[in-house]
């Protein structure tokens, strides 16, 4: 596989990492595309191993959603913004700190960013509650599946 083809694989799962934050947006459809593309590109074991693990965590994923509160957004009280933001944190953290950074950014940002708007710790703690309540287990259990599938899509690319 090509440099070019695996960045073009790479800014595949990017947006898919950023659709699972978008509702609407097939994200995690397309993290898994993007995986099974770089695997039919380069069809060693370790890409086809790649394959079925994300299949599989993101089959399981599906299971686990509906097991969870569905996203209201609207609900939570808090902006799109604050969304946004801890989304983002948890893709940076993921890989600044392997794994837990990407919960703990998305829980920390979230936190931050309702404590900026409403000024109080205690006010801060109370939306990020709710938050987490209305959108924050769904959308964090989707990301953090498709962080793992992109991480071991990575991880395979870089020492495999």
């Amino acid at each position: 596989m090509s440099v070019w083809q695996l960045v073009a694989v790479g800014a595949v799962m990017l947006l898919g990492l950023i659709g699972v934050l978008v509702p609407g947006v097939p994200g995690q459809a397309m993290v898994w595309a993007a995986v099974l593309w770089w695997a039919l590109t380069d069809p060693t074991p370790v890409a086809w191993g790649v394959l079925i693990g994300a299949t599989c965590l993101l089959l399981l994923n599906q299971a686990l959603k509906a097991l969870l509160p569905s996203r209201r957004p609207r609900e939570s009280g808090a902006p799109r913004k604050t969304l946004m933001a801890g989304g983002i944190a948890a893709i940076v953290g993921f890989f600044v700190v392997p794994v837990a950074g990407g919960i703990l950014g998305y829980v920390g940002a979230v936190y931050g960013a309702e404590r900026m708007r409403l000024g109080s710790r205690a006010a801060g703690w109370t939306s990020l509650r709710s938050v987490m309540r209305a959108t924050g287990y769904s959308v964090l259990l989707e990301l953090f599946c498709c962080l793992l599938a992109v991480g071991a899509w990575l991880g395979a690319v870089i020492w495999g």
